[in-house]
């Protein structure tokens, strides 16, 4: 991993597949605080700042502005959908749109890596026994098969979450429960983050062939007007706003 300013991601290990979606590190530069919108992504990210420790940042259901000072330097592990809660060892409804200390969650799990990551390791020590830990915890709590089984299906742009539960031959009440607790939300506010999601990469793949309407029935949204209400609610920006803050924010990096 590049220490260098800026944000980087790579893939995880294989043996943190399938529980994490991919190690990443970021560093601000000495000249400016670093001002974004985190957007909404189904995942889970355990946090480790230099100087600070671990925090654990709880599934989002909205944007959360992020301000992040000159000099920071952090490491980062994502989890896939589904993944996080059996590994934290508690539902991650109780962070839903939260950033908690991980020392303050009050689980096994939650105080071992809280234990492991002290703020004052250096850096690429930091992002490795991270890794090492997060492969442990996943070990012994892996993913619900359920929850993310749901999350593969509902990446689909057809994807329905009313029809969801009877592919999977259980009940809506016990789906919705068992997402909740290994993801965050239910099924049908999961559908809405993946399908923005979707947006999401289209916009930062250079939106090819820049016609909303088409795009908005190819990512399974019922019209552009559709599109625009998700994406404000979503990212409070409309899709042209969100399209522009992307293509500039891909020119800072």
């Amino acid at each position: 991993m590049d220490w260098g300013p800026g944000y980087r991601e790579q893939p995880p290990p294989a043996g943190l597949l399938p529980s994490v979606a991919c190690l990443w590190a970021r560093v601000v530069g000495p000249e400016a605080d670093a001002v974004a919108e985190v957007l909404p992504d189904a995942c889970v990210d355990l946090i480790w700042e230099q100087g600070h420790g671990l925090l654990v940042a709880g599934p989002d259901t909205g944007p959360v502005p992020s301000v992040t000072p000159a000099g920071t330097v952090l490491a980062g592990v994502r989890f896939t959908p589904g993944a996080a809660g059996p590994a934290l060892g508690l539902p991650m409804s109780e962070l839903l749109n939260q950033r908690v200390d991980a020392a303050d969650l009050g689980t096994g799990p939650a105080t071992e890596l809280a234990r492991a990551l002290p703020g004052s390791l250096d850096p690429a020590r930091a992002l490795r026994v991270l890794a090492r830990v997060t492969g442990a915890l996943a070990a012994e709590g892996p993913a619900d098969p359920l929850a993310a089984h749901a999350a593969r299906m509902l990446r689909r742009p057809d994807a329905r979450a009313e029809g969801v539960a009877e592919r999977l031959d259980v009940s809506e009440r016990q789906l919705r429960r068992r997402c909740q607790a290994a993801v965050g939300y239910g099924p049908a506010t999961l559908r809405r983050v993946l399908r923005f999601r979707r947006f999401v990469a289209w916009a930062d793949a250079g939106a090819p062939g820049a016609d909303l309407a088409t795009v908005a029935a190819e990512l399974g949204y019922a019209d552009q007007a559709h599109l625009t209400r998700e994406c404000t609610r979503l990212a409070g920006l409309t899709p042209a706003a969100l399209l522009a803050a992307r293509h500039h924010a891909a020119r800072q990096r």
